[in-house]
């Protein structure tokens, strides 16, 4: 018996240390809505409403390339685009003055306001992109530009008193202006979108599309398509930024069919059937830019303005901006001691003397 009593005592005293069995947590419901539960108006529904005063009062920025060939008319869309004199061209440019042996990448910036909502739009523009007779390398220069962007971004991020509204000049989309060869994309274009697609949203746009018959436009649009996807080449919106089943169906509808878009250009206007359109006159009749029986132009309007801006400049921030930050940042890392980010020098820290135990 008295052997024994230990052995009670030891199991008596496991079962104190051993926890006693949690119960299982609740399974939550599914949310249910409590409008009807609701006593009186509460307000909810005016956030947006003050989100659009704000976004009226402060305005936005957007931030525009465009790339290609001379002739393809970039500066003539871009104004279409917007429907005013915002190219270089129309900038105090000089039609004398001499394609520079680089690529000179001028900046235009304008305020262009509608309906009460003010948009500062800057046009870049890569005038004498491609026309060397030697074009290795050709798209460096952008692409040190865009990066460039990203950079002075950067550097006002990470200001311990930076401003309250650091001011956004990276781009946000880049118009890249094909030839209306009708064959296939040459090799320069395959490189630079092939570079540019990692850094920046590239739409592909087929200039001067009124110069194709319209099987013509069909095949060479089906020809760049399968161009890009052999090479590898994402234009936007890119697969793998589809947020939901909608957004999906959507871009899917755009990359499959509207890619590239075949366009046509004109600040003029012509009348037609008793209204004034924008077109291009010719010996057998006139081109009405904004026809989509006539050409794309209308599809790219919708797409670059009134469906996909905001979604331009967020791609922009959360993966381009993010990519280069994260890289910079990283690359920061291995600065010798006293240099701190971006290779500022940042003060000596004071020591601090540790507290003696009492």
């Amino acid at each position: 018996m008295s052997k024994g009593l230990p052995e009670a005592r030891t199991d008596t005293a496991m079962s104190e240390l051993v926890p006693e069995p949690r119960p299982k947590p609740a399974v939550p419901m599914k949310p249910v809505s409590i409008n009807s539960s609701l006593l009186g108006y509460i307000g909810i529904d005016t956030i947006i409403e003050q989100m659009r005063k704000k976004t009226m009062k402060t305005g936005f920025d957007f931030n525009i390339m465009v790339v290609g060939q001379s002739g393809l008319g970039k500066s003539t869309l871009v104004n279409t685009l917007f429907k005013s004199q915002v190219s270089r061209k129309a900038s105090s440019w000089n039609r004398e003055e001499k394609i520079p042996k680089t690529v000179e990448i001028k900046a235009i910036g304008h305020v262009i306001e509608e309906g009460g909502v003010k948009m500062k739009l800057t046009v870049i523009d890569t005038p004498g992109f491609g026309d060397q007779i030697n074009n290795e390398n050709c798209w460096e220069p952008i692409e040190k530009y865009i990066n460039e962007q990203y950079e002075k971004f950067l550097k006002e991020e990470v200001n311990i008193a930076r401003k309250k509204r650091i001011p956004d000049t990276r781009v946000h989309c880049c118009l890249y202006f094909i030839s209306p060869t009708g064959h296939s994309l040459r090799p320069l274009d395959l490189e630079f979108m092939k570079h540019l697609s990692k850094v920046v949203n590239i739409i592909p746009v087929i200039a001067k599309a009124d110069t194709m018959t319209l099987e013509e436009k069909s095949e060479f649009k089906q020809r760049v398509r399968k161009e890009l996807e052999v090479n590898g080449i994402e234009f936007y919106p890119q697969k793998e930024f589809d947020e939901d089943l909608e957004d999906k169906t959507e871009n899917d509808k755009i990359r499959q069919e509207s890619m590239p878009f075949a366009v046509v250009g004109s600040d003029k206007e012509y009348q037609v059937n008793g209204k004034r359109v924008l077109g291009r006159k010719t010996p057998w009749g006139i081109i009405e830019v904004e026809n989509l029986n006539h050409c794309e132009f209308a599809l790219l309007r919708d797409f670059v303005i009134r469906t996909h801006l905001q979604d331009l400049k967020e791609v922009t921030h959360n993966i381009h901006y993010e990519t280069y930050r994260a890289k910079r940042l990283n690359d920061n890392g291995g600065l010798p001691p006293g240099e701190g980010l971006l290779g500022t020098v940042l003060p000596p820290v004071p020591a601090i003397p540790c507290p003696t135990a009492e």
